[in-house]
């Protein structure tokens, strides 16, 4: 291989890998959690993910598709302050799911292995859309694929109710903790 074709490999990338790929997310596998900083004590709860897919071009980073949060499944294991948080904060009889869709993806996504990434979207939330940049470690093996991410929600600022009273109070900021699996696949050809 002469060296000005290896310059070319490396430049334009695995033309395998330079396809646009499908995540197919497994929703029994997905884990969305929060921790909530409170007066007394730190609450902790979890949402189930219902479903989602992302596609991206590894090329370009143009990421499209759609993951779906069952709102109405947000637990902390106390029943009094899950009505609080359904009825008053979260209004999930109204506003059943929150929805992140993905619309550019930063970093490079390593065929195999260990990647950190950033991925830009939308999250919508009480019907309103709201940009945000998750940062996310991703690690394939064979068609598999986990990522992790951490990220703080303004919450009170996106315009949801702080449930704080006269003898509680509680952050103005939720930090999430996603766990994702799923399965890779090629989609079409990036032309």
């Amino acid at each position: 291989m002469s060296l000005i074709t290896l310059a070319v490999v490396l430049v334009v990338g695995n033309p395998a890998i330079a396809q646009e790929t499908t995540v197919t997310l497994n929703a029994e596998k997905n884990a969305v959690s929060f921790t909530l900083d409170a007066s007394f004590h730190t609450v902790h709860g979890s949402f189930r993910v219902k479903s989602g897919a992302i596609r991206f071009d590894p090329s370009s980073g143009v990421a499209s598709g759609l993951v779906v949060v069952d709102a109405t499944s947000g637990a902390t294991g106390n029943k009094k302050r899950d009505r609080t948080m359904h009825r008053d904060v979260l209004k999930s009889g109204r506003y059943a799911e929150v929805s992140f869709t993905p619309t550019h993806v930063k970093g490079k996504i390593l065929p195999q292995g260990e990647s950190k990434v950033q991925v830009e979207g939308i999250l919508k939330l009480l019907g309103t859309d709201h940009p945000i940049t998750l940062p996310f470690d991703v690690q394939i093996t064979g068609d598999e694929v986990h990522a992790t991410s951490q990220f703080t929600v303004p919450y009170v600022q996106w315009g949801l109710k702080n449930p704080s009273n006269l003898f509680l109070h509680v952050a103005d900021k939720v930090e999430l903790s996603i766990a994702a699996a799923g399965k890779l696949s090629p989609a079409a050809a990036v032309r």
